[in-house]
């Protein structure tokens, strides 16, 4: 066993707490070391965490236009509760119909409509009014596929601020033009496609709501690209960080660093008052 400050041999049978060579505490003195390590480690770490902290507050509440996103990119999926269409069915002893919207689509699971679809659309008196509402389904599902890439988007955006912001903007425009195709669709089968005492054909404006909130958050991502959406670093953070990397990859020694490993001016005098030690010294 060798002293862990002169590097002096000791026996493994001298159990006496300091070091016959140079009298240090050899329990203490290593874990010193120990603790100066972790200290050194926990401020790099807390700099790693608070730049997570500051992108996720750059993307979701940086500003008025990113606090108006988020809240678009909300309505624009409870938009999906809207029908953009349907079609309803009535013969005797059973009435029913085929809505669609999120609360819709639910029901026609519930009352099975949505497994008779095919026997519907083979069918000489319900086929128009049945091919309107797969077509309504059709353009409801394509706009929540969307939704649910966007929502994912956003969610994930402080990874990668700005091509996040980029791919939801160019997303939006994909949802302007599939969501005026949900709108657009049912009106003209309505109108082609004559009801009867049996079946009816219905529009809805969920289309067009949709249509709106992706036109919105277009003009909010185009916004924010322009404004810029890059976050607020402490200073010594993003350095602090870098030299995390290269200790996780063994290519610094925790050992050789200082303690602090970085440290600004305001770092310093929070340090200096939070040890009640004005200027750095003692009172003497």
């Amino acid at each position: 066993m060798k002293c862990p400050k002169c590097g002096g041999e000791i026996a493994f049978y001298d159990i006496r707490p300091n070091c016959k060579h140079c009298g240090v505490n050899i329990y203490y003195y290593s874990q010193d070391a120990l603790l100066m390590r972790d200290a050194k480690r926990t401020e790099l770490e807390a700099a790693a965490a608070r730049m997570v902290i500051a992108r996720i507050k750059a993307s979701f509440i940086g500003g008025g236009l990113q606090i108006a996103r988020m809240v678009f990119v909300l309505i624009s999926v409870a938009a999906l509760l809207l029908p953009f269409g349907g079609a309803a069915f009535r013969v005797p002893f059973f009435e029913g119909s085929l809505s669609a919207g999120l609360i819709g689509a639910i029901q026609a699971f519930q009352n099975g409509l949505v497994l008779k679809t095919p026997q519907l659309l083979q069918s000489a008196l319900f086929s128009k009014q049945a091919l309107a509402a797969t077509v309504d389904f059709g353009c409801l599902l394509f706009v929540a596929v969307i939704d649910v890439i966007m929502l994912v988007f956003y969610i994930l955006s402080f990874f990668n601020l700005t091509n996040s912001t980029k791919r939801m903007r160019n997303l939006s425009l994909v949802g302007i033009a599939v969501s005026l195709l949900g709108f657009v669709v049912p009106l003209v089968m309505k109108l082609i496609t004559p009801d009867s005492a049996l079946a009816s054909v219905s529009f809805g404006f969920g289309g067009l709501l949709c249509a709106v909130m992706f036109l919105v958050q277009f003009f909010l991502n185009r916004a924010i690209l322009k404004k810029g959406i890059e976050p607020t670093y402490r200073e010594y953070d993003p350095k602090r960080r870098e030299l995390l990397k290269k200790v996780r990859k063994k290519e610094v020694n925790l050992d050789d660093l200082p303690l602090p490993v970085f440290e600004s001016e305001e770092e310093h005098e929070a340090r200096m008052k939070a040890l009640a030690l004005p200027n750095g010294h003692g009172e003497g």
